[in-house]
């Protein structure tokens, strides 16, 4: 028995098993977006593995994401303290663009449907004025008319004291069972009441339709003989079970990139790359991270959309409308424009046959022979693909351009790897990072069919292509540990503080992770803890998120973030005091199940070629074609090639040269 990883994408549900004693299992199949379990159990029917084989399934998901994005969460009312009724609109000093003054805001809880009651708590949690309970139940009544799914409620102060948020909400469930009732400490127990009230929503928006999914799937994989042991992955990197997610609905916005990310840092330092540039390009965007010394890039705050941010740790993953699925077209001015719209799993690119008619990246890669149209991948292991109805698509926009149809497939091409390119280079570059100093890790269905385009761009000379590059995000579900982050808010001087109250804040953190884990219901080995604490020096307003070890004096938190700072920012203020705002834990475990990788011995050789074809460079060229699974470690050869295997192909640009590793994994390389 081993674990099963799926991951459901915009366009394909990708699935990965490898059992201890044997090879890995891989597939694509098509997504479904009007169901998304359908997908997965599409997946698993097509695997043809037997409920009985099936330890754990561990699932990746965009559905939280996609209910962002078209905005079809529930309906959902906030209430809090008397005068904080427009703190969702008031955010930051920012603006929806750069220039000027426009722009629009669309708060996930409209204005109508905010309310406000007495009560008030200081920044110590100390009762100030008590919560009127009356008030609450009338309110209770008020909201029955509103026809409202979901309710938060974000009181001042909270963090530092929930008892007015408990009780209120306690009070409202009462008044009708049925609503999800999320009190913002129990999502976020940290100061800023924007941020907290903002996640709040985020979770209060996606919550009833993240548990309607999870009971969902729950029943059709009961009803099919499948395992209900199913893990979701979070945005964080580590997994928590699906009955345990309704409850964690905004932790999972950015579920599938993050296992990609996570299992592509694991591959890169298994094969000696502890510094990597990350790109995920499916059908219908395209993913970038930084990985370094090993760990990828957590971001304590994410931007979701003008005013609505998440204060949870998310791997942090730039996303841009750029994939397979991305449409090429001409923009008001007559400028030629690929993404961010898709034409997505239905009808898809017009080659697939399935109705579509514009003309897409996968149609121009089609057209320039870097796919092979008579043996694609994504079909369901079957088919073709219709080159006349990709030239048509192509052509037609061709003549707008008035270019010939190879142009203007190089056109699109060359304008998506620019796009991709530049949110590279810019991730890593506005980080203070140099892209040379990096390896570039491609996978995707696309990724590694763009990726020698973006190592040449970007100036990277060298790029990592996994074994399956094409399912890395179910991969990612894979190998993730079981994972909750806690976190609590001090906002004091360190030197006011004692040994003993850190102590006992972080026994209590723990003991909670812990409970959580036991809660799971799922065999692991022994949890591993770490701690962490956000300190800032007294009057700033950002904080720096600096390791600290269980026992730490407050003197030994200082000097630690004073450390920090200094290798931040070059310099230290060593005559103001430093402030412990909040300390974090970290309480992780790995399920068992887990497939370990072994090294191959590497025997140098030269790759033979299973056959040629033409591509287009710039002017069509004889390639070398490769099969992935003919490839042993230590063989090499040079481009133009193009390799293929199952879940995706990849592109070797005339002048790089490839060899394989003793994990299996495609090692692209050129000269700066």
């Amino acid at each position: 028995m081993a674990i099963v990883g799926i991951d459901v994408g915009g366009t394909f549900t990708d699935f990965y098993y490898a059992p201890p004693d044997g090879p890995a299992t891989i597939l694509k199949v098509a997504s479904t977006p009007g169901d998304p379990s359908a997908g997965l159990l599409h997946a698993l029917a097509a695997s043809g593995i037997a409920a009985d084989d099936i330890a754990l399934i561990v699932h990746g998901t965009t559905i939280a994401t996609n209910a962002m994005i078209e905005r079809r969460g529930a309906r959902c009312a906030l209430v809090t303290t008397r005068g904080f009724r427009d703190v969702l609109e008031l955010g930051r000093r920012d603006r929806p663009q750069m220039y000027g003054m426009t722009g629009e805001q669309r708060p996930l809880i409209p204005r109508d449907l905010r309310f406000e009651v007495t009560e008030r708590l200081d920044a110590q949690g100390n009762v100030q004025t008590r919560l009127d309970e009356d008030e609450v139940r009338a309110l209770g009544q008020v909201l029955q008319n509103e026809g409202v799914e979901a309710i938060v409620v974000s009181f001042l102060h909270s963090y530092a004291n929930p008892d007015h948020e408990l009780t209120a909400a306690r009070l409202l469930a009462e008044a009708n069972p049925a609503w999800e009732v999320i009190p913002s400490h129990a999502v976020c127990n940290e100061y800023f009441e924007f941020e907290r009230t903002s996640t709040a929503a985020v979770q209060g928006y996606l919550q009833p339709l993240v548990a309607g999914y999870a009971r969902q799937l729950h029943e059709r994989l009961d009803t099919d003989g499948y395992p209900d042991n199913v893990l979701i992955m979070q945005s964080s990197g580590g997994v928590v079970p699906l009955w345990q997610v309704a409850q964690r609905a905004a932790n999972i916005v950015r579920s599938g990139p993050a296992a990609g990310v996570m299992a592509a840092a694991a591959l890169a330092a298994e094969a000696g790359f502890d510094h990597v540039i990350t790109g995920d390009m499916g059908g219908t965007s395209f993913d970038v991270a930084v990985v370094v010394e090993g760990k990828p890039k957590v971001a304590r705050t994410t931007k979701l959309d003008f005013r609505i941010v998440l204060k949870l740790p998310m791997i942090d993953v730039h996303t841009i409308g750029a994939g397979g699925g991305s449409i090429a077209e001409l923009d008001h001015a007559g400028i030629l424009q690929v993404g961010p719209r898709s034409a997505g799993a239905d009808p898809g690119p017009a080659c697939y046959g399935r109705g579509g008619t514009l003309p897409t990246v996968t149609d121009a890669n089609v057209m320039l022979g870097r796919i092979d149209w008579q043996s694609p991948i994504g079909v369901d292991g079957e088919g073709t693909l219709d080159l006349d109805a990709a030239k048509e698509a192509v052509g037609g926009l061709g003549k707008l351009l008035s270019l010939g149809p190879e142009e203007t497939a190089e056109a699109i091409l060359t304008l998506v790897n620019h796009t991709m390119a530049g949110r590279t280079r810019l991730l890593s570059v506005e980080q203070g990072l140099d892209p040379r100093d990096f390896a570039f890790v491609a996978f995707g269905g696309a990724g590694p069919l763009h990726g020698a385009a973006i190592m040449r761009e970007v100036g990277i000379s060298s790029m990592l292509v996994p074994p399956e590059p094409g399912v890395l995000c179910a991969t990612g579900c894979v190998i993730a540990d079981i994972r909750h982050d806690l976190s609590r808010t001090l906002e004091r001087p360190a030197e006011a503080l004692t040994a003993d109250e850190i102590d006992t804040v972080l026994d209590g953190l723990k003991q909670e992770g812990e409970a959580k884990m036991r809660a799971s219901g799922v065999a692991m080995d022994n949890p591993r803890v770490s701690y962490a604490a956000d300190m800032c020096y007294l009057g700033q307003i950002h904080t720096l998120r600096v390791p600290v070890e269980s026992g730490a004096s407050p003197a030994q938190l200082a000097a630690a973030f004073v450390d920090a700072y200094r290798g931040e920012f070059g310099n230290v203020l060593s005559e103001i005091p430093v402030i412990v705002i909040s300390v974090i834990c970290t309480v992780a475990a790995t399920p068992p199940g887990r497939p370990k990788r072994r090294p191959r011995e590497a025997r140098p050789s030269p790759a033979k070629p299973a056959g040629h074809r033409p591509i287009y460079f710039g002017g069509w060229t004889e390639a070398a074609v490769y099969r992935r699974a003919d490839l042993l470690p230590g063989m090499h050869f040079t481009g133009p090639a193009v390799v293929e295997q199952s879940d995706c192909t990849t592109i070797i640009e005339p002048g790089m040269t490839a060899r394989v590793d003793g994990y299996g994994n495609l090692l692209v390389e050129t000269a700066l």
